[in-house]
């Protein structure tokens, strides 16, 4: 049987406030969740279900196989059954290996330790049974192994992924505070834009949501620009079967919007930034930039949903000025935007209540390492509510 064959569990790590959003994910591309913790959702697979979960999730981080788990109290449990795996059958002699630690024991001080040890113990092997050893390093452009030891449980994965899922390809410039391309995508999922009407956002930056809005509705899979994905160096990789995964995804991917995508910064040279990592995503051709205040935007009629990400006064401005933003944002709300639901993800509360509108929804989410709410205003077009 092959090891692309194999079912093991899959975990896929994401950011805190991710989880929910990544187990509806998964359950609609057909995997029933088994087990989900604060930053990561577990599921049982094989390689070949790796293989298509890092083409189309859109909120995880990495896609790891497990090759083993196990109760660890020392050192020496953990590599006398590293010693045991078939390293042979999974990275090829004459390829490349990384080592990814997390570790959390007593026992370890600098956990670089357990990763020159784990590739040791690794090529070691490799290397009596098949008289040449693969060549190691830090770069994540070949096989990746990931070890977790936290206190006395072990777990020895395949980083199936190598670099971040949030690395789509698309965007090389981000201007001064992107928003990580993965959180973007659960953005797009908790406002839930069916489609119609118009997906508005000001205030667009390197325009990560607008893409991402437009892939999701499109349904473009995110990882379909990527060029390297750790699998494709383990030995026996089908690339057959990896053309024929992505040959599907371009078959069921719609062509054209119903509604429209409208992105708008009041940089020029952010809107320029933004227009070529939609190219490059592929789908340029379907989000209208312009350049200028978002106060001023001409808001189109039909509703749809307003989504901003504003400042948080963390890492950018003053907090004086952001607060007039912020008002600025509240009285775009309440005199352009009737009709439309009002999404802003913010880092910070106090900056919040400066919009002067009553959030029906909280919904907590992280950028990084900073702690955020989205949060949502119903805008009512007199006494109907556009529902979109």
């Amino acid at each position: 049987m092959s090891v692309f064959s194999q079912p093991s569990t899959l975990l896929i790590p994401c950011a805190k406030g991710i989880p929910p959003f990544l187990a509806a994910e998964l359950k609609a591309l057909g995997f029933p969740v088994v087990a989900e913790t604060v930053a990561s959702v577990s599921i049982r697979g094989t390689l070949v279900d790796a293989m298509r979960l890092n083409l189309h999730c859109r909120t995880g981080q990495r896609v790891f196989f497990q090759l083993a788990s196990m109760n660890c109290p020392a050192q020496d449990g953990l590599f006398s059954r590293l010693a045991r795996i078939p390293w042979e059958n999974y990275i090829p002699a004459d390829g490349y290996l990384s080592v990814t630690s997390v570790v959390d024991h007593p026992s370890v001080r600098d956990r670089r330790f357990i990763n020159q040890k784990t590739k040791d113990v690794i090529v070691d092997r490799i290397r009596r049974l098949r008289g040449r050893r693969p060549d190691s390093g830090p770069r994540r452009h070949g096989v990746v192994v990931h070890v977790y030891w936290r206190r006395n449980q072990c777990g020895i994965y395949l980083d199936t992924s190598g670099e971040s899922l949030a690395r789509r390809g698309y965007r090389q410039e981000g201007g001064k505070a992107p928003l990580q391309e993965t959180l973007a995508a659960a953005v797009v999922q908790e406002v839930a834009w069916n489609g119609t009407g118009t997906f508005l956002n000001p205030m667009c930056g390197s325009g990560t949501l607008a893409i991402e809005a437009a892939l999701k509705i499109l349904d473009i899979p995110p990882g379909l620009q990527r060029r390297n994905f750790a699998f494709m160096h383990l030995e026996g990789f089908p690339r057959s079967t990896w053309q024929q995964l992505k040959r599907e995804a371009r078959r069921q991917a719609r062509q054209s919007l119903p509604g429209r995508i409208i992105a708008t910064d009041h940089d020029r040279a952010v809107v320029k930034m933004a227009k070529q990592n939609a190219r490059r995503a592929g789908v340029d051709g379907l989000i209208e930039f312009g350049v200028g205040d978002f106060a001023q935007i001409a808001v189109p009629e039909g509703g749809g949903v307003v989504v901003l990400n504003p400042e948080y006064g963390e890492r950018l401005g003053q907090l004086a000025a952001l607060e007039g933003t912020y008002r600025r944002i509240g009285d775009f709300f309440k005199q352009k935007c009737a009709g439309f639901r009002g999404f802003i993800l913010t880092g910070n509360r106090d900056l919040a209540k400066k919009v002067g509108l009553k959030a029906s929804r909280r919904i907590p989410l992280y950028n990084g390492s900073i702690e955020c709410r989205l949060l949502e205003y119903e805008l009512y077009a007199g006494s109907q509510r556009q529902k979109v």
